[in-house]
């Protein structure tokens, strides 16, 4: 929990700080993209290596680049060194470890043998992810507020290396490594492209959802509520996630996760585009939020069970690739439709790219059952 709650506070971390020293929103976002980018390049080969050679051997180092990285990002921002440098300093922080996916990679090796298990971990792991999601940005605003812009990075580094050093002292859990695997690549397992672009498409739902919520409540004149209201998404899906584990309904598919996701994200669209309350809205992000853990615990459980499981750190981080392009694809989309259309109308956004994991998961059904 500790390494992990950085990931949730780098990017707020670093838009207030270039943003406050630069004076430019576009660079800010334009830095915080590239990071994405190379995370999304990155992830899956630093994955590759912590199959092969162990998480402590590969995990520790990473980590430290990733570290040096941040604290780079800081002094090039605090002694006003050119723009270029931005973009260099904060694409090295995308060696950072999929922490999320080490630890599911754990629960995975412990409890192999026992399915019910598993579900309850994989559960638990996604309601600590909601709870980083939900704490991190806060706590970024809060430091960078009370403290100094670049209060909220320095605090995230620490934090991150600390958590990961404790993390990887934990040797009785670790996995074996794997030789050279011979298994092939996670993205030739069956099943495994279509299960991938519902990830895209999901993160599509995070992130246009977060940019339409803050459109809303700017245009409403309440912009500084808007992590109020984006951290009722993330609470609401916690409480699912938690609730998901301990029940372990029996028969329950991802078509009707993605079914209730697709309704459910309907409800923040309904809500701005007719009654045009903040507090409404606040409800029904809620209630939409309730949909997004179970529907990542059931994904994730399909993802560990098509993974070879030599490879399993690698599958992991194909997820994590494919949140964070479809994130940055959602974020453009509801930020076009807020600008060119209205906050309110731009709601429909995320329930689109609902509706899109809805009918990629139908579609890749339908064709298992022909052949």
């Amino acid at each position: 929990m500790i390494a992990r709650l950085p990931i949730g506070m780098f990017g707020v971390s670093a838009v207030v700080m270039i943003a406050g020293s630069r004076g430019s929103y576009a660079l800010a976002g334009a830095v915080t993209a590239t990071g994405l980018a190379a995370t999304g390049l990155a992830g899956p080969w630093i994955a590759r290596l912590v199959d092969r050679h162990g998480q402590a051997r590969v995990a520790v180092p990473a980590t430290l680049t990733a570290v040096l990285g941040s604290l780079a990002l800081l002094l090039c921002v605090r002694y006003d060194a050119p723009d270029w440098t931005l973009f260099a300093a904060y694409a090295a922080t995308a060696t950072t470890p999929n922490i999320g996916g080490l630890s599911r990679a754990r629960w995975a090796h412990l409890l192999r043998d026992d399915p019910g298990a598993l579900h309850t971990a994989n559960s638990f792991e996604q309601a600590a992810d909601e709870l980083c999601f939900m704490l991190g940005p806060v706590l970024a605003s809060f430091l960078a507020g009370t403290f100094f812009p670049e209060a909220g990075t320095l605090a995230g580094a620490v934090l991150l290396l600390a958590g990961m050093l404790l993390f990887t002292a934990q040797r009785a859990t670790e996995p074996p490594p794997q030789a050279r695997s011979k298994a092939p690549s996670p993205l030739r397992s069956p099943g495994m492209p279509p299960l991938l672009a519902c990830f895209v498409a999901t993160g599509a739902v995070f992130g246009s959802m977060e940019v339409v919520t803050i459109a809303y409540a700017d245009a409403q004149g309440h912009r500084a509520a808007a992590g109020v209201v984006l951290a009722l998404q993330a609470a609401g899906s916690c409480a699912a996630g938690l609730l998901y584990g301990a029940l372990k309904p029996a028969g329950l598919r991802l078509s009707q996760c993605l079914l209730a996701m697709a309704g459910l994200m309907t409800l923040p669209w309904l809500a701005a585009t007719t009654t045009g309350s903040l507090t409404v809205l606040a409800g029904a992000l809620l209630l939409a939020g309730m949909a997004t853990a179970p529907t990542m615990v059931t994904a994730m459980t399909l993802v560990q069970k098509r993974t070879p499981a030599d490879r399993l750190n690698e599958g992991m981080s194909l997820v994590v690739t494919g949140l964070l392009t479809g994130i940055a694809a959602g974020s453009a989309a509801g930020g076009w439709a807020a600008d060119h259309l209205s906050p309110a109308l731009a709601f429909a956004v995320p329930a689109a790219a609902a509706t899109v994991a809805l009918l990629i998961n139908w579609a890749a059904t339908a064709a298992r059952s022909r052949r």
